[in-house]
């Protein structure tokens, strides 16, 4: 903002903080805090329900499950790690004029975003090394991984998922949450790059301690 007075014969030029960049920017962090929350808690119930093939709960307690399941990537990467970056977004306040505290606090969102990273990219991975894998079921030959070696092509062959005799529809079972938990992390991934942008964006190059005066004969 820009104010311009007459006195004697001078022009006084003062150029006053621009706030409203800082304050867009931390709200814009809060409602991206906000968008995480719902999907942590999704990719845990994702997660939880894995344990759980077609709601029964002899499979866990025999330990047929696939062997990824038990890296928790729903429940840790996408979903419990997930609640520092979002927590820290949405605490994040409103412009306040103390340009450095502003700054310091953005640096620290992009911290947190780069949690959400690590998190959101962990469960990304291993649900899709889940997915390539296939689960572990009761076959004509006994428990195995009869789609371990197929690189994911029996993804494309629904005829072969009757391969699993036990559990009943574990392949539609698995398929269907790992392929929810890849959906969920990958916006979680997406969401936590915007907020590193956004902080360092707002931290290193925002207008808000640009001040100076400017005196100017006539």
């Amino acid at each position: 903002m820009i104010s311009l007075s007459v006195t004697d014969r001078r022009w006084r030029v003062q150029l006053k903080p621009y706030t409203l960049g800082p304050m867009c920017s931390m709200g814009f962090a809060r409602s991206l805090g906000f968008a995480l929350l719902p999907l942590a808690v999704c990719c845990i119930m994702a997660n939880i329900l894995l344990f759980f093939p077609g709601g029964e709960i002899q499979y866990v307690q025999q330990e047929r499950l696939s062997r990824l399941i038990w890296f928790m990537m729903g429940i840790g990467g996408g979903g419990v790690l997930m609640f520092l970056p979002a927590g820290v977004f949405i605490s994040l306040g409103s412009c306040t004029g103390c340009c450095w505290n502003e700054s310091f606090m953005m640096c620290g969102s992009v911290m947190a975003a780069l949690v959400g990273l690590a998190g959101s990219g962990y469960c990304f991975i291993i649900s899709a090394m889940a997915i390539l894998e296939g689960p572990q079921c009761f076959t004509a030959l006994g428990w195995s991984y009869p789609f371990a070696n197929e690189g994911g092509r029996y993804l494309m062959e629904k005829d072969s998922w009757s391969k699993c005799l036990q559990p009943v529809s574990i392949v539609e079972w698995n398929v269907t949450l790992m392929s929810i938990l890849l959906g969920l992390s990958g916006l979680e991934f997406i969401i936590c790059v915007l907020q590193v942008i956004n902080g360092l964006v707002t931290a290193v190059c925002r207008p808000c301690c640009y001040k100076q005066d400017y005196t100017l004969n006539a």
